[in-house]
């Protein structure tokens, strides 16, 4: 019998230096717990998604690809530090079919391209041009909504709720519980759940999961500590709350969460839900037509180049008598051309 529990937050180690999950150790924490799906959700990122999908492809365990996205706190073109949320909020964002994951492909582009101030961001002018085939979940205390309640802000949190209900529609949109032994969850969570009945939303509980086993909990506290460049006998030196942060089986998240236990169930109800499929036989190459020039194809990237070689190198490309450094640029860009 399949178990009723589905981790729907979890970071592999494509989050680079903050999670520690590979997709082979999640397919057999899944299989040793009957869980039907998992999902992957990287901070930002969604370079695993393939490895995820070709790994879990042929099990019988769904692979679900999402990611943890950071939402600016207005528009993602300001990139200024006047707002104390500068760098984002998180939010969680499942693809439900090929139409969500390329509702993630264009927001996450756009985050990294037009966006990006200190982490890749988008923003909710963003969320509505692109949401189509999306689940939301609020994510941590690191999300919108759990910050305005943890700021004393109800009626924020409120706003919050109401933008991504009409973004998304009541019914692709969950209010997430996690509590990893945290005063800041506990208080967040007594609120959520709250604002889930006034709302009329669905919760679901979660787990922040970023390694296999609670026992890897000191390993990941050393990769921080690469991560953050700090030493493990500086006392000051970035760490997770409490090693609560793994895969925990049906039976803890349950335990975790017996006051609701609707929130553990409905992440089964989500993970049946998303059901992508990627055709791995198809050419995905794009096509590009060249549309204010007669020059051949490979010619007119060549130029495309070399007019951005002054920018990225600062010198004239064309110039004559380039010297020895310049050249190896102009060298090494034939090559890889």
């Amino acid at each position: 019998m399949a178990a009723d529990f589905v981790h729907l937050h979890l970071h592999t180690h494509y989050s680079l230096l903050d999670g520690a999950c590979t997709a082979g150790g999640l397919l057999e924490m899944a299989k040793l717990y009957d869980m039907p799906a998992v999902a992957m959700t990287d901070h930002g990122f969604m370079g695993g998604a393939l490895d995820m999908y070709k790994t879990f492809k042929d099990s019988g365990i769904k692979p679900i690809i999402g990611c943890e996205a950071y939402v600016a706190p207005g528009s993602r073109l300001d990139k200024t530090q006047n707002h104390p949320d500068y760098s984002g909020s998180h939010l969680v964002l499942l693809a439900q079919d090929i139409t969500g994951y390329h509702s993630l492909c264009k927001l996450l582009s756009e985050a990294h391209l037009t966006g990006f101030y200190y982490k890749p961001r988008i923003d909710k002018e963003l969320l509505r041009q692109h949401h189509a085939g999306l689940i939301g979940l609020s994510a941590c205390i690191g999300g919108q909504i759990s910050k305005s309640i943890l700021n004393g802000s109800m009626k924020e949190a409120e706003k919050h709720i109401g933008e991504y209900c009409e973004i998304f529609g009541k019914e692709n949109f969950y209010l997430e519980l996690m509590d990893h032994g945290m005063d800041e969850e506990r208080k967040a969570n007594r609120c959520l759940i709250e604002l889930s009945k006034k709302f009329n939303l669905p919760l679901v509980a979660t787990n922040d999961v970023h390694y296999l086993k609670k026992d890897h909990a000191k390993a990941h506290e050393i990769m921080l500590c690469i991560e953050t460049q700090q030493k493990l006998d500086d006392p000051k030196h970035f760490r997770f709350s409490a090693p609560e942060y793994y895969f925990k089986s049906p039976d803890e998240m349950k335990e975790l969460f017996k006051e609701i236990p609707e929130a553990v169930t409905n992440t089964v109800a989500v993970a049946e839900r998303c059901n992508i499929q990627f055709n791995l036989k198809a050419n995905h190459y794009p096509v590009y037509k060249i549309t204010d020039s007669d020059l051949p194809e490979k010619e007119y990237l060549r130029q495309i180049c070399l007019k951005n070689v002054n920018r990225c190198y600062e010198f004239d490309p064309v110039a004559p008598n380039l010297t020895p450094q310049q050249q190896a640029v102009m060298d090494r860009m034939d090559f890889e051309l």
